[in-house]
């Protein structure tokens, strides 16, 4: 007890004598200007070695095309000097000498640009092996990593084991949204998944990352956690830079999290609430808090487009919350596991639900389209039939009925997501392909881009631009695909005790910089098999996570879940023109402007495939350019500049209003 008074003398500075103050406030400026210093070299030591893994990157790109021009040179060389045998032509010594002269120079320029990416790619490894063995990520009990620690005592309490993944399910599966049907099996699911077949270990592995759709109690209790965290400013008070006891400060921010829905309860349940105001023991109310919380983040995975203020809020409270000393005080843990599709049927025994073979038909989006009402309404009676001959076959004492389709609803929800964000992104690689040609370059219609004109900051030929923007759209494909799987991935990153954070300057105001190993492997994984899908890899593969461009795993969902924001109104815009263009007055402004539908379309995609995918949007080359962060920041670009495009006025028509949806609703 005289023990934590003394530390709250200090940290208030309540009855010290006034040299003792200004020695303490001396410290404290010393001692932020010094973590100040700390932050800012480990940040500019970072962008080093991202800069010299992109140099070695382009010092290879610049080998292989100089490579490809040696044997060029061999083949021109090959057959001037067949032509200068002719005894009939004049000066063949002469012509064979300078030929003979070219071709040596370029053999020198290329040993040149093969050792100079030797030595670029050398000084690459050896930085990352610097930095694997300088062990950066682990700091000081004088450095703030979570929360600025103020005593020693407090420093005594960091580190130990990771906790298990937060969702109820593997981490290493094969994952992510496959669609209905997928063939592929998980080559490490579990003995019990693994004898179901191949046609299930589709469901079975992606059932693992699948949230299950909210009941009606669990609805109640969404709307609760929504109206506690739309009047709740707690990152506005929290993540400022400030040396008051930030540990104290984050408990009261957490208390009065549970306050106010302890409120919100009264006014729901009357004889809840009240015993939960009358005892003021949270503890008591642990499991309560916790689901509140888990259906939260259970909503918001199935709806990226919902609560887009409010998530944040909860996810930082939670990263705060997982410290220990905040678990010691509040005496519970406010984060549970996620639960998912395959948890719920692995509880009750009924993971042979996923093995059936009416799953797929059953959860499958069915799309109207242009097709016969009487056909649309045929696969509506298949689905059902199939729902209600799995819930015959299944049920038992342990798995009830409203179990079962529960678990068929979380799955057919799941490709209602891929529909509208991933389905647009095949559709743009389908008019990429349609319009343009790698090997074909038609008359005003080539893609080629050059740095410095405008607004790009990378020179490619049409040939050239084509696979790059081919490969970035390829990656966003597959990352929506998974983005489930990722999702999972992000808050087990966010949400783990012993991965603590700093809170850092980045340029865009602070942030919360904290590693997130589990979303970077997933994220290579997915690199790697679209590097091997098409064969070839234009620009730069690095991929930026954990620092100030992409500050943590939060900040990577939110970036990739604007990839259909951006190219839903695209979509929408390409394929409605044709409809409007029946108008008379419309379709004689589109011949007028563009010359006709077809003409109007491919002026679209080619300015969307040319500046879209230029690598601007940043104040420099590393933070844009070709990385794999910077393909969707051009995008971003792109559209803060529709207004000024001539054909802004067909977006207007089919109803365009802007790329970043609504917060709200």
């Amino acid at each position: 007890m005289q023990k934590a008074e003394a530390m709250a003398q200090i940290n208030t500075g309540v009855g010290l004598p006034p040299l003792c103050i200004q020695g303490y406030a001396k410290l404290r400026q010393e001692h932020q200007a010094r973590l100040k210093a700390e932050a800012e070299a480990e940040n500019a030591t970072r962008r080093l070695a991202v800069a010299q893994e992109q140099i070695s990157e382009y010092a290879q790109q610049r080998e292989g095309e100089a490579g490809h021009l040696l044997g060029q040179v061999h083949a021109v060389h090959t057959a001037l000097a067949s032509a200068l045998q002719q005894p009939s032509e004049g000066g063949g010594s002469l012509s064979e000498l300078e030929a003979h002269a070219l071709k040596d120079r370029l053999e020198e320029a290329v040993t040149e640009a093969r050792a100079f990416a030797a030595q670029q790619k050398a000084d690459a490894e050896r930085t990352k092996r610097s930095f694997s063995q300088a062990d950066l990520q682990t700091a000081d009990s004088d450095v703030e990593m979570k929360r600025m620690r103020e005593s020693e005592d407090d420093s005594e309490l960091t580190g130990g084991a990771e906790d298990p993944p937060l969702a109820s399910h593997a981490a290493n599966g094969r994952g992510g949204a496959a669609r209905p049907g997928d063939d592929e099996a998980g080559s490490d699911a579990e003995d019990a998944d693994a004898a179901a077949g191949p046609r299930s270990a589709g469901f079975l592995e992606r059932s693992r990352f699948i949230p299950l759709r909210l009941s009606a109690d669990e609805r109640r209790l969404l709307h609760l956690l929504e109206a506690a965290l739309s009047v709740s400013s707690y990152t506005d008070k929290v993540d400022i830079l400030s040396w008051r006891n930030k540990t104290q400060r984050v408990h009261v921010q957490v208390k009065d999290i549970c306050a106010i829905l302890s409120g919100l309860v009264v006014a729901q349940d009357y004889k809840k609430g009240q015993a939960l105001v009358v005892n003021r023991n949270f503890a008591d109310n642990a499991e309560w808090f916790q689901n509140v919380f888990e259906v939260g983040r259970r909503f918001k995975i199935m709806n990226p487009d919902r609560m887009r203020s409010e998530y944040g809020k909860l996810i930082y409270m939670l990263m705060d919350s997982a410290d220990r000393d905040l678990q010691e005080l509040l005496e519970f843990r406010c984060v549970r596991p996620l639960r998912t599709v395959h948890g719920l049927l692995a509880e009750r025994g009924g993971l042979a639900l996923l093995a059936d073979g009416l799953m797929e038909r059953a959860t499958a989006e069915i799309v109207a389209g242009e097709r016969p009402r009487a056909e649309v309404q045929r696969d509506i009676k298949q689905k059902e039939r199939a729902r209600e001959a799995l819930v015959r076959k299944h049920r038992s004492a342990q798995l009830a009925e409203e179990d079962i389709l529960r678990c068929i609803y979380s799955i057919s929800d799941n490709n209602s997501y891929l529909l509208f964000n991933r389905d647009p992104v095949d559709r743009v690689i389908s008019y990429l392909r349609e319009y343009f040609r790698p090997d074909a370059l038609e008359s005003g219609a080539s893609l080629a881009i050059s740095g410095g004109l405008g607004g790009a900051r990378l020179t490619h030929s049409h040939e050239r631009q084509f696979h790059y923007v081919l490969q970035s759209l390829t990656l966003w494909r597959e990352i929506s695909h998974e983005m489930f799987k990722l999702w999972c991935l992000a808050e087990n990153d966010l949400l783990r005790e012993s991965n603590t954070y700093r809170l850092v300057n980045t340029g865009q105001g602070l942030n919360r910089v904290q590693q997130a190993a589990s979303v970077g492997k997933a994220m290579g994984a997915i690199l790697w098999r679209c590097q091997q899908r098409l064969g070839q890899w234009v620009g730069s593969s690095v991929i930026h996570l954990g620092d100030h461009n992409v500050p943590n795993a939060l900040m990577f969902i939110d970036k990739y879940t604007q990839v259909p924001r951006i190219l839903n109104p695209v979509v929408l815009v390409l394929d409605s023109l044709p409809k409007y263009c029946k108008d008379p007055h419309l379709n004689n402004y589109v011949n007028s402007v563009f010359g006709s539908v077809e003409g109007c379309r491919k002026a679209i995609l080619l300015d969307f495939f040319r500046h879209a995918f230029d690598g601007s949007g940043a104040d420099n080359f590393f933070d844009a350019g070709s990385c794999i962060d910077g393909r969707l920041t051009s995008a971003w670009n792109w559209g803060s500049k529709i207004e000024k495009k001539n054909y802004y006025p067909i977006f207007k028509v089919a109803g365009f209003v802007g790329f970043d949806g609504e917060f709200k609703g």
